[in-house]
């Protein structure tokens, strides 16, 4: 189980710290603390067949509640900045028996839990312990075993073009596997030290930073949040070895550096890591000539319990525009038809291997759709080298990719069609400096309204990043001769049009 990997490091040696003089815990001092709250929730009335939900900032809280709920039942880790009806949905989607919240500034998800979820409040005392609290009587207390390898740790969603949000469930062998891969693709050592940038209710974060430092036994350090004006103080304080973030990060931290002055701390980097996105090929050659150590560019996804392919450490060779070569993940090309292509055909990107998950929970379609004679279909588009290295060249499925965070937009269609004066919506994504993809829609109206109370309608029921950013009024959508809309030929319109 995933509790197992804080028996891998030296038990005195430091295991998590937050930055900005936060608490620091031992791998001792951190089993302790996951075992009791372990306790805690069984005392609750929580168990083996429950999914436990948290919305934390990144943070000591948020790793102990994860380590804890996934012993427990299933977490569920959900973004704190969700919407009352985002909450709403993922909790009643997902069976969510408890919501594991901060104590303040936390009332949309209060008021989507109602009733029906029992809140659970985490504070930190003076000593760093965390500590959980609910107001609620607590069901009969269980008893609970530990889980089996094929036991769910964590379920997560991700977002169809043409459905609702797919939940996919991760077993303990899963993370295991893919924690393990990424430790022996970078070769961590306990002498390393992780930098965790990205949130921790995704899995890049989560498992890349977070899993895989502990499987080597080495020392995560867990910023609040992204400052880039802290950024490399912190990494100098603590001795950083390694970060691994989205493109965007990194071009933030290459915008507040100058060709030729390497910042102070980047000495004790040994590489960095990029993936959640593509990766420019000319980031690639400044970040290297600034910074000073190598960026290993990284494929992963939620239904591959995050790392599946990465450009590997010096002296192996780093492609720029590539994903690199399958890190303990067979990886083929696939036709339409299910066939394996050969070298340097373009296709299908599909994957095999123990961290891939077995399915969506609860959606045949979507799994007959998404499983080929063994091979789970990514929907990404990429052909492979003669090295194996590979590269992608589309996306099948059309989500939008705003700085790692991949948005649905049959989810913006049908918050904008729900205003009054929309009587069609099709949103897509364009492209964008800084994100690598920005939130864009298409609508006709039938009575008058503006592109800036079409915007503030979405902010009404959407998180700010899922809102478009920019909305073209149209008389038509463009259509195929059968009558079908393609959103990578709505948004050329729309660009053309104001060309």
């Amino acid at each position: 189980m995933i509790l197992d990997l804080l028996e891998n490091g030296n038990q005195s040696r430091l295991a998590l710290a937050v930055s900005g003089g936060g608490p620091k815990l031992t791998y001792d001092q951190l089993r302790a603390q996951v075992n009791r709250l372990v306790d805690e929730l069984h005392q609750a009335g929580l168990g083996g067949d429950d999914r436990i939900a948290m919305a934390l900032p990144n943070g000591i809280e948020m790793i102990v509640s994860f380590l804890a709920s996934s012993t427990v039942g299933t977490a569920a880790p959900l973004n704190p900045a969700y919407t009352r009806d985002e909450f709403r949905f993922y909790l009643e989607d997902t069976g969510a028996r408890a919501l594991i919240l901060p104590r303040q500034n936390t009332e949309e998800a209060r008021a989507a839990a109602g009733d029906n979820v029992l809140i659970i409040e985490t504070d930190l005392d003076s000593e760093g312990r965390v500590k959980f609290s609910s107001a609620h009587n607590p069901a009969a207390a269980r008893t609970g075993n530990d889980p089996s390898p094929e036991d769910f740790a964590l379920i997560l969603h991700t977002s169809g073009t043409t459905s609702r949000p797919k939940r996919v469930p991760l077993s303990h062998a899963n993370l295991m596997t893919s924690a393990r891969n990424v430790a022996d693709t970078y070769k961590l050592t306990p002498e390393d030290v992780s930098l965790c940038v990205m949130p921790l209710f995704h899995v890049h974060g989560l498992v890349a930073s977070t899993l895989a430092t502990f499987f080597s036994g080495g020392t995560v350090v867990v910023p609040p949040k992204f400052n880039p004006l802290s950024f490399w103080p912190t990494v100098k304080e603590h001795r950083a070895t390694w970060y691994s973030a989205v493109p965007t990060i990194h071009q933030v931290l290459l915008s507040r550096t100058k060709a030729g002055a390497r910042p102070a701390g980047s000495e004790y980097l040994r590489f960095i890591r990029s993936c959640s996105a593509a990766l420019a090929p000319q980031t690639m050659f400044d970040i290297e000539e600034r910074f000073g150590v190598p960026i290993l560019e990284a494929y992963g996804m939620t239904e591959a319990a995050h790392q599946m392919a990465s450009n590997p450490l010096p002296p192996g060779a780093r492609k720029p525009g590539s994903v690199g070569r399958g890190t303990s993940v067979e990886i083929a090309i696939l036709s339409k038809q299910g066939e394996e292509l050969p070298t340097g055909a373009t296709g299908e990107v599909s994957i095999k291997g123990p961290n891939v998950f077995g399915g969506y929970e609860g959606n045949n379609e979507a799994n007959a759709e998404s499983f080929s004679n063994g091979w789970f279909r990514t929907g990404d588009q990429g052909y492979l080298d003669n090295e194996g290295y590979l590269t992608l060249v589309g996306r099948i499925k059309e989500l939008i990719n705003r700085g790692g965070e991949k948005i649905s937009p049959r989810e913006i269609d049908e918050v904008l069609k729900t205003h009054s004066a929309v009587a069609e919506a099709v949103c897509f994504g364009i492209p964008d400096r800084v994100y690598g993809e920005e939130v864009a829609a298409a609508v006709v109206l039938r009575d008058a309204a503006t592109e800036k109370e079409l915007i503030a309608h979405c902010h009404s029921s959407l998180s700010d990043f899922k809102c478009p950013k920019k909305i073209y009024i149209v008389e038509a959508i463009p259509r195929t001769a059968t009558g079908k809309i393609q959103r990578r030929n709505v948004a050329s319109a729309c660009q053309n049009r104001e060309r």
